[in-house]
């Protein structure tokens, strides 16, 4: 069988273009990795994703994939080996509609009470914890969120293992309480301690530097327009 050709363009803070390295990786799919500056894109990425303009996108055989959710379900009916999605139809609903949440409740609020001041942090903030607290019982009583192994939708949540207590940092917020949500802590821990995962993150420091810079030109902007 001739080797099928596989890239990625990405971008290295990216958590929507991480899910999908690690889809990959779980999945034992060798891949070229394109790495982008989506502050200065290029005429690859604005070619292949002229409607978003946006990374990840997955380029298989001249196919182009574009959005991180339809990326993971392609990579995991396209290569059956370390399935990602749960075999029974109910359990595949659930764990889209738990990504979806996730992606549309708690990732936006968290993001905007990382950067926005006042009285518009504080609301932000509380819609995140509202939107964990409906995660911390999804999670309960299980190692990860398809059970003994990791799966599309710990791979779609994953950030929230180490992006958000960045964002929190940043910020200077608290959203995962470790007392209100010990289920979440140790999921947090048991997907960031995973052989593959742990090897397969952004640094840490350089993260840390590049949201501070990012906090300073949104606070700024907020200031202004304020």
């Amino acid at each position: 069988m001739a080797k099928q050709e596989v890239k990625l363009l990405s971008f290295w803070p990216s958590p929507f273009a991480w899910r999908v390295e690690w889809a990959l990786k779980l999945k034992g799919v060798d891949y070229e990795y394109i790495e982008e500056d989506v502050f200065n894109k290029s005429s690859l990425l604005l070619k292949l994703n002229p409607v978003h303009k946006m990374v990840p996108v997955l380029i298989h055989d001249g196919k182009v994939i574009l959005e991180s959710f339809i990326i993971l379900e392609y990579i995991d009916e396209t290569w059956k080996q370390n399935p990602l999605l749960p075999q029974h139809p109910y359990e595949i609903a659930q764990a889209r509609f738990w990504a979806k949440f996730a992606e549309e409740k708690l990732m936006d609020a968290a993001w905007t009470a990382m950067w926005s001041l006042g009285e518009k942090k504080e609301n932000s903030r509380k819609l995140a914890i509202e939107a964990v607290e409906k995660i911390e019982e999804v999670i309960k009583g299980k190692k990860f969120f398809g059970g003994e192994s990791i799966g599309y939708l710990d791979i779609a949540l994953g950030w929230i293992a180490y992006w958000l207590p960045i964002w929190e940092e940043v910020g200077s917020t608290q959203i995962v309480d470790p007392a209100k949500f010990p289920a979440i802590i140790a999921w947090m821990k048991n997907f960031l301690n995973h052989g593959l995962i742990k090897h397969n993150l952004p640094p840490r420091d350089r993260m840390l530097v590049y949201f501070h810079e990012l906090w300073r030109s949104k606070t700024l902007s907020a200031v202004q327009q304020g």
